[in-house]
C-alpha cells in the first residue's frame, strides 16, 4: 500500500510524553512561590506547546516584565524536579521504532528548549529515531509556522507529504499556517472539542490508538 506521507512531525509533551499535568503543577507551584495569582489549571494547561516566554506571559498575565526572569527560574526548578519521573505514553517506543524501520522521516517540533530537548532524548534513548528537530528557542514558536517549513526545507519533503502529530491547538493552527494536513491527539493536554474545531484529519483519544491509525492512514 502506497504511504500518505513521508516526514511525520510529532509534538513531544502531552503526545509522546505523559508531561502535561507536570507541566500545569510546575506552573502553579512557581506562581505560588513569587505570590502571584495561581492559573486554573485550565489556562495552565492551555499554554503547553508554547516557548516559555509565551507560555508564563498568557498564563500569569499580571507579570511584571521585570519578574519574567524570576518566575521562568522557578518554573525551571519545579519541573526539573519532576523531570525524572516523567514516562512516555504507553506504546510511544514500539511505536516510533516501528515507523523508523517501515522508511518514515520522523522529527519532533516543540516548546521545550534545545537543552530540555535533548535532555530527555538523551534520557529516554530516543534521540537516533529522529531525522530533525526544532525547538521554540530556535525559532518561532507555536503557532508560527516555522517549525514546520523549517523541517520540510531541511528533509525536503512537501507539505501535502508531512503530517504533523499534537494535542495542543497551537500544533494544528501551526500545521494549518504551514499548509500541512494534521492528526490530533485528545489524551493529551487540550479538551478534545478545541482539537477537533481546527478540522484535523482525525481525533486520537487513546495514546493505545495512535499506532493502529498511522498504520492504517499514514
Amino acid at each position: 500500500m502506497q504511504r500518505r506521507f513521508q516526514l511525520l512531525v510529532f509534538d513531544w509533551d502531552g503526545t509522546l510524553m505523559d508531561s502535561a499535568g507536570a507541566i500545569v503543577a510546575s506552573i502553579q507551584a512557581s506562581c505560588r512561590d513569587l505570590g502571584l495569582p495561581v492559573p486554573e489549571h485550565e489556562r495552565a494547561a492551555h499554554v503547553i506547546g508554547l516557548g516559555l516566554r509565551d507560555a508564563l506571559s498568557y498564563a500569569v498575565p499580571e507579570l511584571p516584565q521585570a519578574d519574567y526572569g524570576k518566575l521562568a527560574e522557578r518554573y525551571r526548578h519545579h519541573y526539573l524536579a519532576r523531570d525524572p519521573d516523567l514516562e512516555l505514553f504507553p506504546g510511544m517506543r514500539e511505536m516510533l521504532g516501528g515507523l523508523k524501520e517501515r522508511g518514515y522521516l520522523l522529527a519532533v517540533a516543540t516548546g521545550k528548549t534545545r537543552v530540555g530537548l535533548d535532555r530527555v532524548l538523551e534520557a529516554t534513548r530516543l534521540k537516533p529515531v529522529f531525522d530533525s528537530s526544532r525547538c521554540a528557542d530556535e525559532t518561532h514558536s507555536k503557532p508560527h509556522p516555522a517549525m514546520l517549513q523549517e523541517l520540510m526545507q531541511e528533509l525536503l519533503i512537501e507539505p501535502e507529504a508531512t503530517l504533523m502529530i499534537g494535542d495542543t491547538v497551537h500544533d494544528l493552527q501551526m500545521a494549518i499556517s504551514a499548509g500541512v494536513p494534521a492528526l490530533a491527539v485528545s489524551y493529551g493536554a487540550h479538551p478534545r472539542d478545541s482539537l477537533t474545531g481546527l478540522d484535523p484529519l482525525a481525533c486520537i483519544d487513546t495514546p493505545q490508538d495512535l499506532a493502529p491509525w498511522l498504520e492504517r492512514n499514514a
